[in-house]
């Protein structure tokens, strides 16, 4: 009975719960007092009563002391947030005070919002208007055009040669040029700074020189497709032939064979001259063509690095496998992809814009005297064609292919630039769509296509400073020479047997479509029709 009596105290006694909300880290289920009581059957009673209803709302009790203490807690971290938001808004508050009145680049001309964000520009990118959305900021703004709180555009003579000139190759390219490496690695193209692409450029720039691409193995390797190319028009099932779809196969199969030759692609011949039709719609051709080709590039390389050098073309993807510097396999793959994808888009985009731009009832009269120039100067060689390079040259000019900002990061100190200072790490870029309409002391009338402008030997000379539609500079096209040979040998023969129209059925936009740096058709197709010259059979 002892030993049980013993035992009570501990089975019904004080209940003591640890909690960090009560004095001394204890909290008592019954009150004092009542466990004091005299243990007897009443008051053993009573606390089995009383006992469980005094634990629940002694529980309760509990529960909203710690939902009170969480409650205060939270105001605090609430408090917390908003004096971090607070403190990041007067921070940026500040930011954009000193953007707008004492930074260098605020007394420079351009939109209010674009001395506190870039996100209109972002907004422009995205949705494919950034090229317009410049163009219209220049012809309200003026020459000089502040794009963002670190970017500004130019369209000047003396800004394009100091950003793409000055030093022999301008300034270092920005991070945007990360969008084209291939397999991992970087090209002469993709390739930042200045000192590094010109390393790499003596390896390629004798392949593309203009002594290389006028050799007669090169020019005749170009006049086997593009009488090709004809065949292909002459055979066509229907009299609109889709010139878009052509032109591309055209300009990759010269391209490849300058690069890979003999193992060059046939493209606009059979089977895929199909796959290509379907790949021109949706995605840009160029992705589709790298991800058709993919393999075959790679079984190209192979042989190409087995052949012997004995050829006098440039074999741009032999002579990097065995040049001093030992390019990697890898190193020289993304190097051939990365010209066989600039080759196919620029000259075919090119060529397609101006073909449909002479074959337009206001330009007939421009394709009439270039019929005229090629019949009569039959025997004469491509550079003394003078109306055929007008016309050309034009055509680039009014349909850049690369029409968009070339951004470059001003060099450290800052610089100078159309009189004004601008910061060290500053993007600033021109863009030809802008430069080759908005300078009309140089280009009169320049939304205009007007060939005989070319014509003239003393304006010539002036406009050739600000042609930019191969950029300008150290790190211009490497292969504006073969683009330009391409284009003739391919003009020369088709205007020698045809004139072109717009098809009946053309009811596609030739509005130009941005793309990261290039544009393109924005409905990718070009549908067109060949007349055959009197005297010729069809």
């Amino acid at each position: 009975m002892a030993s049980a009596m013993g035992l009570q105290p501990n089975l019904i006694g004080p209940l003591r719960i640890k909690t960090p909300f009560t004095d001394g880290g204890q909290f008592s289920v019954f009150p004092a007092a009542f466990a004091a009581l005299p243990l007897n059957p009443v008051t053993k009673h009573v606390r089995r009563m009383v006992g469980p209803r005094l634990e629940r709302v002694t529980t309760i009790r509990r529960i909203i002391r710690c939902l009170n203490a969480w409650s205060s807690v939270g105001i605090m971290a609430f408090h917390l947030w908003e004096i971090c938001i607070a403190a990041f808004g007067l921070g940026w508050l500040g930011i954009c005070i000193y953007r707008a009145t004492l930074a260098p680049l605020s007394k420079l001309p351009g939109p209010w919002y674009s001395r506190f964000s870039d996100v209109i520009l972002m907004y422009n990118e995205f949705t494919a208007h950034r090229r317009v959305y410049i163009h219209e900021l220049h012809k309200k703004f003026g020459p000089v055009v502040r794009l963002g709180p670190n970017e500004v555009s130019f369209t000047c003579l003396e800004a394009l040669r100091e950003i793409y000139q000055s030093g022999g190759s301008g300034y270092d390219k920005t991070e945007f040029y990360n969008l084209f490496i291939q397999y991992g690695t970087r090209t002469t193209f993709s390739t930042l700074q200045k000192r590094e692409h010109d390393q790499m450029k003596r390896y390629i720039a004798g392949s593309y020189a203009n002594t290389s691409i006028m050799h007669p193995e090169v020019v005749e390797g170009i006049q086997e497709r593009v009488g090709a190319f004809l065949r292909q028009c002459e055979e066509a099932e229907k009299p609109a032939i889709d010139f878009y779809v052509y032109l591309h196969c055209f300009s990759m199969d010269c391209a490849s064979f300058h690069l890979l030759h003999p193992h060059g692609t046939k493209s606009i011949e059979g089977r895929d001259l199909h796959l290509m039709r379907e790949y021109s719609f949706g995605d840009t051709l160029k992705k589709k063509l790298l991800r058709y080709r993919l393999p075959a590039i790679t079984r190209w390389l192979e042989k190409t690095f087995q052949q012997n050098s004995e050829s006098k073309i440039g074999h741009l993807a032999y002579k990097l496998k065995t040049s001093k510097a030992a390019f990697r396999q890898i190193q020289v793959a993304a190097e051939c992809m990365n010209h066989l994808a600039a080759g196919i888009d620029t000259t075919g985009d090119a060529l397609c814009f101006l073909m449909h731009q002479l074959s337009l009832s206001g330009s007939h009269h421009v394709q009439d005297k270039l019929i005229a120039e090629l019949s009569s100067n039959k025997d004469k060689s491509l550079d003394e064609l003078p109306y055929l390079e007008a016309v050309i040259k034009e055509g680039l000019r009014c349909f850049p292919p690369i029409p968009m900002s070339q951004p470059r990061c001003v060099p450290s100190a800052g610089r100078i630039i159309d009189g004004y200072f601008i910061p060290a790490k500053t993007i600033v870029s021109c863009q030809a769509w802008s430069v080759h309409q908005l300078n009309p002391q140089i280009f009169d009338r320049g939304d205009q296509f007007l060939p005989e402008r070319w014509l003239d030997p003393k304006a010539a000379i002036e406009m050739n400073r600000l042609f930019f539609s191969f950029s300008a500079g150290g790190r211009s096209c490497t292969g504006r020479h073969l683009a330009m040979v391409e284009m003739k040998c391919l003009l020369r023969e088709l205007y020698s047997r045809y004139k072109t129209r717009i098809a009946p059925e053309m009811q596609g936009s030739m509005e130009l479509y941005d793309q990261a740096i290039s544009t393109r058709p924005l409905d990718q197709t070009c549908l067109l029709t060949l007349e055959p010259l009197s005297g010729l059979k069809s």
